[in-house]
């Protein structure tokens, strides 16, 4: 049961089905609290987007209770939930002009003209495109048009802000950059943030906390840095940054650590995080950055160089450990200081610590 005491926003049991058979979204529980940027991450078809429309207001609960500072919203329509929302394709009005299209949230709520004109005003100040108050929309690029659907959600002072795949239209540069500039916006204006994206690097870059979703259910709920470090299954590893996997079977079980043997000539040591006992089937995760070349840990590995990509800052190394399993290994470009070959023979290792038995 979601405590509904310390959040601002609930999911209390919430169940959606949109043809009365399959769950879309299954018994949801979820806490957010005043002021946090909370991100809802996950594959297409997870149930995340569907989430963030019944929040809205835009879909309704099939069972379960939305609540926002501490009331029930279910019956209540999008339009005096008082919520702000920016979508992937902007939703500006092509008639309008900029100030127009701030001033149009603002008039629905019965807001006096001097006092609109100064909210607009002030709404394009934050985010720099002020001086664009008279134009279309088709005369904005697709950036400047994100930063005046993203005015126009603040324009009103909203407490809760909802963003669906908002950047998602923007090309690789410009999306960083807006990336930063909303979390700025969030820090400044103290408004809640959800967040709804299938970036695992926008999510990780601008989130309080992430909310991993897969099958219309939370596979995990941690900071940025706890998803990455200690991810709680083995979707979540795979799914959040890049992951090296190895497949066996628990061989030795001390309660803390596992031993596990991956075949013949492989067994590792790992951190028991989520698998059962002696006997049973386990997925291995280990970063690429954490694994290394002729180091002394634990867990050693002899591997062939099959592929090397130069990236600047490290070079990314694609080896073999046997005809079943391929790793991918983080080198950073300082630490080489004998150049690697295609078909070369090396001993990779890491510590135990950095890697993790989890569900199969």
């Amino acid at each position: 049961m979601a405590n509904k005491d310390d959040s601002f926003v609930v999911f209390d049991k919430v169940q959606k089905s949109y043809d009365g058979l399959s769950l879309v979204v299954k018994n949801l529980n979820l806490n957010i609290k005043k002021g946090e940027f909370l991100t809802m991450l996950g594959p297409s078809g997870s149930g995340k987007t569907t989430c963030l429309l019944m929040l809205a207001g835009f879909e309704t609960a099939t069972h379960g209770e939305i609540l926002l500072d501490g009331k029930p919203i279910n019956n209540i329509p999008p339009h005096k939930r008082g919520i702000g929302m920016v979508f992937q394709n902007y939703a500006l009005f092509p008639h309008m002009t900029v100030g127009e299209n701030l001033s149009f949230p603002l008039e629905v709520r019965k807001i006096d003209k001097n006092e609109r004109e100064t909210k607009v005003i002030n709404a394009l100040e934050m985010v720099q495109m002020s001086e664009f108050i008279n134009r279309k929309p088709a005369q904005l690029s697709g950036g400047q048009q994100q930063r005046i659907a993203l005015a126009r959600s603040l324009v009103f002072n909203p407490d809760l802000v909802l963003m669906d795949e908002p950047l998602g239209a923007l090309d690789k540069l410009l999306r960083e950059h807006m990336q930063y500039e909303i979390k700025n916006l969030h820090r400044e204006l103290g408004v809640t943030v959800v967040y709804v994206t299938h970036d695992q690097s926008e999510a990780l870059t601008m989130s309080d906390r992430v909310a991993v979703f897969n099958d219309g259910q939370i596979q995990q709920l941690s900071t940025p840095d706890g998803l990455y470090e200690n991810p709680e299954n083995a979707f979540v590893a795979q799914f959040i940054g890049e992951n090296n996997k190895l497949v066996g079977k628990v061989k030795k079980d001390n309660k803390t650590e596992v031993l596990v043997r991956v075949s013949k000539d492989i067994e590792v040591n790992a951190m028991k995080v989520n698998c059962e006992g002696e006997g049973s089937s386990t997925t291995l995760s280990i970063r690429p950055e954490r694994i290394h070349l002729n180091s002394k840990y634990k867990n050693k590995v002899n591997a062939t160089v099959k592929h090397l990509i130069y990236h600047g800052d490290h070079i990314r190394c694609q080896i073999q450990l046997d005809k079943d399993n391929d790793f991918i290994v983080k080198i950073p470009n300082s630490n080489i200081k004998n150049n690697l070959k295609v078909g070369e023979k090396i001993s990779i290792s890491w510590d135990t610590k950095d890697c993790h038995a989890l569900d199969a």
